[in-house]
């Protein structure tokens, strides 16, 4: 007699959110970082909107070497071994964004990506791999981003123009 054994693998979807806005979101942990830390004159801001999306606004100006203002959000730290991707909700002004990470909030570098904006609703998927180590703008002689944790994301424009600037976040996951 001979027995089959059937091996049945259940694939799940596995994500994890990191933000989903709404208007009763606690905003507290994330803070504005512009150019001004250097000397520039850049003004970004952010708020709750209407619709209950974050919206982080305002010019870069390249004055006194200026140019970029950051969104920055500080969490605790967040295994992220068993994923490896982001997934953003955004809308923006078809500017070009950075989106950033750090495996720790106390490294100087961050994990970066560029992506573009299309003045509509998009969802951007962002695979950890492609994300390079990063410096004052300057790509560290560095492995990748490995995922394995993270402390820290945060969304900046620096395109070396002045120009405003509009971007709504819905919501961050990682899948």
């Amino acid at each position: 007699m001979r027995i089959i054994y059937l091996l049945i693998v259940s694939t799940f979807i596995q994500n994890m959110t990191i933000f989903n806005f709404n208007k009763n979101s606690d905003l507290s942990y994330w803070t504005i970082v512009d150019d001004v830390v250097m000397g520039g004159r850049s003004d970004g801001s952010f708020k709750i909107n209407k619709d209950g999306h974050v919206e982080f606004y305002g010019k870069v100006s390249l004055e006194n070497n200026g140019g970029f203002s950051s969104l920055r959000h500080n969490f605790n730290k967040i295994d992220g071994k068993s994923y490896s991707k982001f997934v953003l909700r955004i809308k923006s002004d078809g500017k070009n964004y950075q989106f950033r990470v750090k495996d720790s909030r106390y490294n100087r570098y961050s994990y970066i990506t560029e992506f573009k904006t299309s003045g509509e609703w998009q969802t951007i998927t962002i695979p950890f791999n492609i994300m390079y180590a990063s410096f004052r703008g300057y790509r560290l002689d560095m492995p990748n981003y490995k995922g394995n944790q993270m402390e820290e994301i945060a969304f900046l424009i620096g395109n070396k123009k002045e120009e405003s600037f509009n971007l709504l976040i819905d919501s961050i996951t990682i899948e």
